[in-house]
């Protein structure tokens, strides 16, 4: 047992509340028929061949139930062969089968019949039902957790409206009584209660906090937050054609029924359903009412289309059942959301309520949160709250090049529409995310606790280059130029490969604790299998994974880089005295880099212990990393030191203290690149 839980509690990163910005909810429900079929998916760029069976089969409703039927009934056999414990049991939650017939099982963890949360596991089995492969969300064993002492479930109660309030919350109230869990997501699996808050945030968004207590201590272990924020002569697109159905209602018949409603400035309930005598929608002015219902019928039409022709998913949860939409919610609400708990894509109005937020982009960013939902399922908070906006982001991208759309060209800005900043300037920019003054251009240590929308900044930038490669470029008008952390160039694939790579990750790697580190293992896997072991799609996922920080260049080396490395082990005493590792650079002219990539590979099986500093040759430390929470184990980055004040010759020492005891490790080997 360790003597300092408390460290081991924290949450990742406090709930920021998302004013002004795009946020985002799940639930199961019933099929309906989809048995439209394609032979492949369109779009794939020149380079090294897609391998077909890799890519998702489409599969009609019958089909998938069929998959998860076979699932749920050799569940327990599957148990059996992962090796888990006898108080375990598999859920299975989702299926995803590729053309070859491999498929990828999702599945959740219950413990003596309670809830894993962040025990999540995806299972990859061949056609002949041979295991090839398990991606979990946690490495942490589940063992010997005692479910009966707990503190009373009143007291979590109040803990959580508590941190709703402290969050600015209005209308504040729990939404149920409190469950008993365990949380896995974070450390050693601990006995907790998971408490949902309701009514509103601050800014008039509705609320679904959830947070998680210690059972045993009563203090808080995490939190977050569940609202994710993100023909018709439409305002942003010019007259486009509808999906309606035959008495006039924007009901779309080809697409899940997919249905948009007017809230008429309420803020709750599901609203009245357009209607109208003629089927002819808005005039492309705010002022008409059914304006804003026809951009984001619209929106909502693009995105199905998209998930089903390129990547053959049928609806946000692959069962060919559609959304439904709100326009017109509260009063000049800057904000857009989605909700899983009542499976809709909810649109304000904007400043003036003269912007409604139902441009492309922002349908499909908000619609894309319940695609993720229904797969990854990421915590909206910390590192995984990152991802899940980052691919919101991603696919909102995808969706808009994909629509081809005249009056709304694709690009790498999200929000450029709806005006938000009240500059004409957009929400967010891909290519160097740090452009919008919070979002982050690369990974760093502590960027699990800034706010979601802005850590995405990092998987945004990654897409980016995997897609585009850095440097200048113009696109469709745009112009853009993007660095990357270490100076040294990426040469993009092409962004429909990119797509590819991000979507297989998040239907068949992610899982709802997934770090920036496991985003890349995944992502290298996934190409892997799109393109073979060898191909050259794989080895660009880790040069643009590197160019933000997120673990080494390929190979050892950086592209026209010099290294000097120290590959001998030194032991790192057990919460003792710090240890050094020496290079020795020379041949070098003046100082050093101002981004001066230091690579690091430390063998630790529990990395929040450890604190790590860059020496210069003249004794000035640079930190690298603080002690943390963070539970994985090793550390295998690359951080990036302005050191342009160092000169670059002579001797410099990477130190490392274990500040905490209990677990021990080594330094493996660590090296300075310089371009």
């Amino acid at each position: 047992m360790r003597s300092t839980p408390s460290r081991r509690t924290t949450a990742a990163g406090a709930l920021i509340a998302a004013a002004a910005l795009l946020t985002v909810g799940v639930q199961a429900g019933t099929a309906s028929a989809d048995n439209e079929r394609s032979a492949a998916a369109p779009g794939i760029q020149a380079g090294s061949p897609v391998n077909p069976g890799a890519l998702p089969a489409k599969l009609s409703p019958s089909q998938r139930a069929a998959l998860l039927q076979e699932a749920n009934a050799t569940k327990a056999a599957t148990a059996k062969e992962l090796g888990l414990g006898a108080q375990e049991q598999l859920v299975v939650r989702d299926v995803v089968q590729d053309r070859d017939g491999t498929t990828h099982t999702r599945y959740e963890r219950t413990y003596a019949g309670l809830p894993v949360l962040g025990g999540d596991l995806i299972v990859k089995e061949s056609k002949a039902g041979k295991t090839q492969g398990v991606f979990k969300g946690s490495k942490s064993v589940l063992k010997g957790i005692d479910t009966t002492a707990d503190i009373a479930p009143k007291a979590a109660e109040t803990q959580a409206l508590g941190a709703a309030r402290a969050e600015g919350s209005k209308k504040t109230a729990a939404t149920k009584a409190p469950r008993k869990v365990v949380w896995m997501a974070s450390g050693k699996p601990t006995l907790a209660f998971e408490t949902v808050v309701g009514g509103l945030q601050h800014d008039g968004t509705p609320n679904e906090l959830h947070v998680v207590t210690d059972a045993a201590t009563g203090k808080k272990i995490y939190e977050w937050q569940a609202v994710e924020t993100g023909t018709g002569n439409t305002q942003y697109s010019g007259q486009v054609t509808l999906g309606t159905a035959p008495s006039y209602t924007l009901t779309d018949t080809n697409r899940g029924s997919h249905k948009t409603y007017d809230l008429k400035g309420g803020s709750s309930g599901t609203g009245t359903l357009f209607q109208n005598t003629t089927d002819v929608w808005g005039n492309g002015q705010p002022s008409n009412r059914e304006t804003a219902g026809a951009d984001a019928h619209y929106g909502a039409a693009l995105t199905w289309d998209y998930y089903k022709n390129v990547h053959g998913r049928s609806g946000i949860r692959g069962d060919g059942v559609g959304a439904y939409s709100r326009v017109h919610y509260g009063n000049a609400y800057v904000n857009a959301f989605w909700q899983d708990s009542c499976f809709c894509m909810t649109y304000g109005d904007g400043e003036g309520n003269n912007k409604p937020l139902t441009s492309i982009d922002v349908a499909a960013h908000e619609m894309t949160h319940g695609v993720t939902a229904a797969t990854a399922k990421l915590i909206y908070s910390g590192e995984s709250g990152g991802l899940n906006e980052a691919t919101s982001d991603i696919f909102a991208a995808a969706v808009e090049f994909n629509a081809n759309n005249a009056q709304d060209v694709g690009d790498y800005l999200v929000g450029e529409k709806i005006d938000i900043n009240g500059d004409g300037t957009p929400l967010r920019y891909m290519d160097k995310p740090s452009k919008d003054g919070a979002s982050k251009d690369s990974w760093y240590p502590g960027v699990g606790n800034v706010d979601v929308h802005y850590s995405s900044g990092i998987a945004n930038h990654f897409f980016y280059l995997l897609s585009e490669g850095s440097g200048k470029k113009t696109i469709n008008g745009v112009n853009y130029d993007s660095p990357t952390s270490d100076g040294l160039p990426v040469t993009g694939i092409g962004r429909a490969k990119a797509e590819q790579i991000w979507f297989k990750a998040l239907a068949t790697k992610f899982g709802a604790s997934t770090n920036y580190e496991q985003a890349r293992t995944g992502t290298v896997a996934a190409a892997k299998e799109l393109y073979g072991a060898t191909a050259p799609e794989a080895t660009a996922v880790e040069h643009a994974w590197a160019a933000v920080a997120v673990g080494s260049r390929p190979g050892g080396g950086t592209p026209g880089g010099t290294v000097f490395e120290n590959t001998t082990d030194v032991q790192i005493p057990d919460g003792g005295a710090a240890v050094t590792s020496s290079v020795n650079v020379t041949g070098r002219t003046g100082n050093a880099p101002a981004s001066l990539p230091v690579t690091v590979d430390i063998v630790h099986p529990y990395r929040g212990d450890l604190v790590l500093d860059l020496i210069a040759p003249d004794g000035t430390a640079y930190r690298l990393q603080n002690s943390s929470s963070d539970s994985g184990d090793n550390i295998q980055k690359t951080f990036n030191v302005n050191a342009s004040s160092e000169v670059a010759n002579g001797t410099w020492k990477l130190k490392v203290q274990d500040v905490y005891r209990q677990d021990v490790g080594y330094i493996n080997s660590w090296k300075l690149t310089f371009p």
